[in-house]
């Protein structure tokens, strides 16, 4: 008989590459990690993996039990929370990951109305970029994750996974609210050649498209600071000491900046992403449809 935890380590050893990597995530040594997978493997009684210099990768037989892994682990995951919600509401643990502009305006009033309705569902909020939560919820490690993309750098479909459309985002320039009165109507970033910028760090989601959109309109940037948050990004702009390009949806009220529309606008795609077969579990479908409702309302 298969073991359900043995086959986890498989699948990540597909998704992840390395004995070590699958030892890192799972908080194992890479021995303990080795010796279960060669338990698998004398369970099969198939070759499951193959050795490549220092390293082992699967056969083509470790490729197909991996990809039937990721189900039969999903498939357990439904059963256990059916049949602790048989006879009652909805229960269990969800993991929910969202980006950081998600989180204040959709994220957390979903999971506040969640825990007045369904107080027996527990969700496991992690911030986290799409590069991020994408590929963790491929690995099993995250249920559910909110996503974005632009449509000039569009993410290629997975046949596992669900993209399930929550809203739309169109990217704005912000300013000081206490800035001359300014230009009127939509702004051609070109006109802003000459202000002092500010982004979050490079490679983060956000700082690159702006840093591109300013070099698509004829200039590179003058960064005079970058930051890990957007809450540190609008204080800075909020004292005049910057202006920066953001979606509308990471932009708080509580900060005395303004916005500007810009002259076409891109606009970013904000969707949920999940396993398929995850989506059969009853509280993960609750929370999707808490968050899709949160999204409509935004």
């Amino acid at each position: 008989m298969l073991n359900p935890w043995r086959l986890r380590l498989l699948h990540q050893l597909h998704l992840l590459g390395t004995v070590r990597a699958v030892a890192e995530a799972t908080r194992l040594s890479p021995s303990s990690v080795s010796q279960q997978l060669a338990t698998l493997e004398a369970e099969t009684r198939v070759q499951l993996f193959e050795r490549s210099g220092r390293r082992i990768r699967l056969t083509p037989a470790g490729v197909t039990l991996a990809g039937h892994a990721s189900d039969i682990l999903d498939r357990i995951a439904t059963a256990e929370a059916d049949l602790a919600g048989l006879y009652s509401e909805p229960t269990g643990v969800v993991r929910l990951a969202a980006f950081t502009s998600a989180f204040h305006g959709i994220v957390v009033p979903a999971v506040a109305d969640l825990a007045a309705e369904h107080p027996r569902i527990s969700v496991q909020l992690t911030e986290a970029e799409p590069l991020v939560s994408r590929p963790a919820v491929q690995r099993g490690e995250v249920d559910v994750a909110v996503c974005a993309d632009f449509p000039d750098a569009p993410v290629p479909p997975d046949a596992d996974l669900a993209r399930l459309p929550l809203t739309g985002d169109r990217v704005v320039l912000v300013t000081a609210r206490d800035t001359a009165a300014g230009p009127r109507g939509r702004i051609d970033l070109a006109a802003l050649a000459d202000e002092p910028w500010a982004f979050e760090h490079p490679g983060a989601h956000l700082a690159d498209l702006a840093e591109r959109l300013c070099r698509r309109a004829g200039f590179t940037p003058r960064t005079v600071a970058r930051f890990e948050s957007h809450g540190t990004l609008l204080s800075h702009v909020e004292a005049g000491l910057s202006v920066t390009l953001l979606p509308m949806l990471a932009v708080h009220d509580r900060y005395a900046v303004r916005t500007l529309d810009l002259v076409d606008p891109p606009r970013r795609d904000i969707h949920l992403v999940t396993r398929r077969t995850t989506l059969d579990r009853a509280a993960v479908r609750v929370v999707v449809d808490a968050v899709r409702q949160r999204a409509r309302a935004s």
